[in-house]
């Protein structure tokens, strides 16, 4: 049995790759015709990935065959990644992909505002203003209108602001307000150019025991009749899958936030509280008393008739039995007037017809990019594996709108295979993710084209449309030119062709920091996308900093090969702070961007495209000891900043820690979240003190409360706590002016608190051992102040530091307070 369910959890993975052609079993091409005959649809709204329920995501998919999807109102751009160092947008981007793969899973569609997760918010209104309410309201709107659900269902409560994440609590509000605004042509009426007004029928907020003080006041409160209560425990025959363990594969798609999930059985049951709308005539059927068949749109009964005969003779051994009554349906629906459920509809069914012929078609090309005005091959493949006539008539090559008639019979089993030549057209725009084309804000990301608000990731104009007659139905079919290639150990392997720039021009550092008046080199790598790569290099620098050489001949006669350009770079006497852009000259055009790849085994590979920067930074430190040891915790990119101010940092296998091997060291720190992902520590952490005992140095950066792997994380106990201040501006206090910290080797005044990002800290502990000393104070607007962002110990001959302050957000930002701060906790001792 468990090597049974490890194979589906295979399989299933090996469906994440999207690019992939679909290839439906009869028992899956079952499912789509269930679905196909219901027309009812619920939209389940929170503000990050990981706040959906995907339980009852796959329950209203997988069971109710409902349109059933997840508007989560940011990509979490916000938070951690357990996976990797990838943090901000593109973190974002990875999450955008991991909801998408759970999508996959659970059977769901997924949506996004503009909003941008900016962090911690302690409160609906912060979060609200840094959003631009209307904004994210106007884009709510715009999906229900959309959409058009019949049941909305909040994550969150809108009525208890202050008891949960500000976003969460946002979410739910800006769901309300939508509900009875998506109806009205007055509010954002520039929509309605592309879309129609909508009044859903009902608002739920999904409930549950953790938002309330008790299980029996929990239990008391369900007993009501406005909540409904009902089981998603059910079992699925066709998948061999209860639906509990859908939801937990889909769950574990959420992998930068290490949520991988068992699966589970039997009953489970959910609750939901209605807030808006009409009570359902049944508390365990949130569509009772809405009309979900066929008969809800003018001329949907004929179909519903048909499409009901096909589900109830559907022959499993041989699905293109039912292909004459879904091409009658097919045909009917291409004349309903309804524009949103024909639309839907003619998909659905479509994709149904094509698995019931065994009908396969793709276009491929061995280039996995091209950039504009490019000429590449494009290899086109058709197949019929059915006794239906099957004529292929011509294909329709895209964006460039290219006829080109074929008119060939598909015989049963028999391939048909054609090569054409593709130009890409001049003005292709770049595949990369549209939400981080333009210079957004912090609580903003800018998309100008309303049509693309709420999509998941930026579509595809690289296309090829068959034009395919079966039994005298012609039906196009669209395709996405894809890249495929074989890999010698997995086989098969498809990617997204993607348009690029034909040239990436990238630093290699985000950030170079100068501590002196030293000069530095810092490099950039030009990599030619394309053949004969010919131009001229430049760094254009503001007065006061100094470059060496002025510019570099760039000469790359291959595609894909790279060369790499040193500049000396000499920086002001003053503290000074600039971003950089390479720019790249060939045939009269300049080019300034990066190409970056990102890589994880469970999404597929992502393409960003953004202008190449670096920011150069003259900050005046000081710093005493050289070697410093790391040990990584949940991915950050300290050691590459204590480098960049001089340090050599070496990072540990923490099973080899002794503390003898440490003693070489003058401080070592741990990275965030360590004694959370770490299980060496657990039998480690007594060798770390032990060093510090005998005279070392140990930083400790900010950990969770929940699933530490010790007991006790210092010398001596403090309690750490949800405790965080997420005003980046907030106004920092000194406890004790005579501290080290503040005092050696760099003076640190309030001046050096002035620039940093996102937050000042989290998690910081609420109560400690009074053998360690507090340093700094701070508080969020109209909280109490707290002094457990930074604490540091005198243990045996050494120092033990523990800190919530966010280090790891301010040093790839070049914050140099920040880094005049860490040298000081570095210095400890010295």
């Amino acid at each position: 049995m468990r090597r049974l369910l490890l194979l589906l959890i295979l399989l299933l993975n090996l469906r994440i790759s999207a690019q992939a052609p679909e290839k439906l079993s009869a028992s899956e091409i079952y499912e789509k015709i269930e679905k196909l005959n219901f027309l009812g649809s619920v939209l389940y709204l929170a503000a990050h990935p990981d706040d959906e329920n995907t339980q009852l995501i796959s329950y209203f998919s997988n069971k109710k065959h409902a349109r059933t999807a997840y508007l989560s109102l940011t990509r979490g751009d916000g938070g951690q990644n357990l996976i990797g160092p990838e943090i901000r947008e593109r973190l974002g981007l990875i999450r955008t992909q991991e909801l998408l793969a759970a999508r996959r899973i659970d059977g769901g569609i997924q949506f996004f505002s503009r909003a941008n997760d900016f962090g911690y918010s302690k409160n609906p209104e912060e979060t609200l203003e840094t959003w631009n309410k209307d904004k994210v309201l106007a884009d709510v709107v715009w999906i229900i209108r959309n959409f058009k659900p019949d049941v909305i269902i909040n994550r969150f409560d809108h009525r208890t602001p202050g008891t949960t994440h500000g976003h969460h609590t946002a979410s739910a509000i800006l769901s309300v307000e939508a509900f009875d605004i998506a109806k009205d042509n007055s509010i954002y009426s520039e929509q309605l150019k592309y879309t129609n007004t909508w009044q859903p029928e009902r608002l739920f907020f999904n409930t549950s025991s953790w938002f309330f003080d008790s299980q029996e006041a929990f239990k008391e409160a369900t007993n009501d009749e406005k909540y409904l209560a009902f089981d998603t425990g059910a079992y699925f025959p066709l998948k061999g899958l209860s639906n509990p363990e859908i939801a937990s594969l889909s769950r574990s798609q959420h992998q930068s936030q290490g949520f991988g999930s068992t699966g589970s059985r039997g009953k489970q049951m959910e609750y939901l509280e209605l807030i808006k709308g009409s009570q359902p005539n049944s508390r365990e059927d949130i569509f009772s008393g809405i009309n979900t068949t066929w008969s809800r749109v003018e001329g949907g009964a004929e179909i519903g008739e048909i499409l009901s005969n096909v589900q109830r003779n559907f022959d499993f051994t041989n699905p293109s039995a039912s292909l004459p009554q879904l091409l009658e349906a097919y045909t009917l629906i291409q004349n309903l007037e309804d524009e949103h459920w024909k639309q839907i509809k003619s998909e659905e069914i479509k994709e149904i017809i094509e698995a019931c012929a065994g009908l396969y078609m793709e276009a491929i090309t061995n280039s996995e990019f091209a950039s504009p005005d490019d000429q590449i091959k494009i290899n086109i493949e058709a197949i019929n594996r059915s006794d239906a006539k099957i004529e292929l008539k011509s294909i329709v090559l895209n964006p460039q709108n290219r006829v080109e008639e074929i008119n060939a019979v598909l015989h049963d089993n028999e391939d048909w295979k054609k090569s054409f030549e593709y130009k890409v057209p001049k003005d292709a725009p770049y595949t990369s993710p549209y939400w981080l084309n333009k210079k957004g804000t912090v609580g903003m990301y800018r998309v100008d084209n309303q049509k693309l608000i709420g999509k998941p990731e930026t579509p595809h104009t690289s296309t090829v449309s068959f034009k395919i007659d079966i039994n005298g139905t012609s039906i196009p079919f669209v395709k996405d030119i894809v890249y495929k290639y074989n890999d010698n150990v997995t086989g098969e392997r498809y990617e997204n062709f993607e348009i690029i720039p034909p040239v990436s021009v990238s630093f290699l550092d985000d950030i170079v920091l100068f501590p002196n008046q030293e000069s530095k080199n810092i490099q950039v790598k030009v990599t030619a996308k394309k053949d004969n790569i010919n131009g001229t290099l430049n760094l254009n620098l503001p007065s006061g900093w100094q470059i060496s050489p002025k510019s570099e001949a760039v000469n790359l006669p291959q595609k894909g090969s790279s060369s790499t350009y040193t500049f000396k770079i000499t920086p002001p006497s003053e503290q000074s702070e600039i971003w950089v852009n390479p720019e790249f000259e060939t045939s009269g055009k300049t080019y300034e961007d990066d190409i970056i790849t990102i890589n994880y085994p469970h999404i597929p590979t992502q393409t960003l495209v953004i202008p190449s920067k670096l920011k150069l930074a003259k900050i005046k430190l000081q710093k005493k000891g050289e070697n410093i040891a790391y040990i990584t915790g949940a991915g950050d990119v300290v050691p590459e900043s204590l480098r960049q101010i001089g340090y050599k940092v070496s990072v540990l296998n923490p099973a080899t820690i002794t503390a003898e091997s440490l003693a070489k060291y003058d401080a070592v720190v741990t990275g965030v979240r360590a004694y959370n992902v770490l299980e060496e520590l657990r039998y480690k952490n007594d060798e770390l003190l032990k060093y510090v005992e005998n005279g070392g140095t140990l930083i400790s950066q900010y950990n969770k409360d929940r699933g530490i792997t010790v007991n006790q994380i210092g010398p001596f106990p403090f309690k750490l706590s949800y405790d965080r201040v997420t005003e980046e501006d907030a106004e920092v206090n000194f406890v004790n002016q005579d501290s080290p910290v503040l005092n050696f080797p760099n003076k640190i005044t309030k001046n050096d608190f002035d620039g940093w990002v996102q937050e000042r800290g989290l998690y910081f502990p609420h109560s400690w051992d009074d053998n360690y000393s507090t340093v700094l104070a701070m508080h969020d607007k109209n909280e109490q102040t707290t002094e457990g962002s930074l604490l540091v110990a005198k243990y045996g001959k050494g120092y033990y530091v523990y800190t919530g302050l966010s280090f790891f957000r301010q040093f790839p930002a070049g914050v140099a307070g920040s880094y005049r701060l860490f040298a000081n906790l570095l210095s400890l001792g010295k």
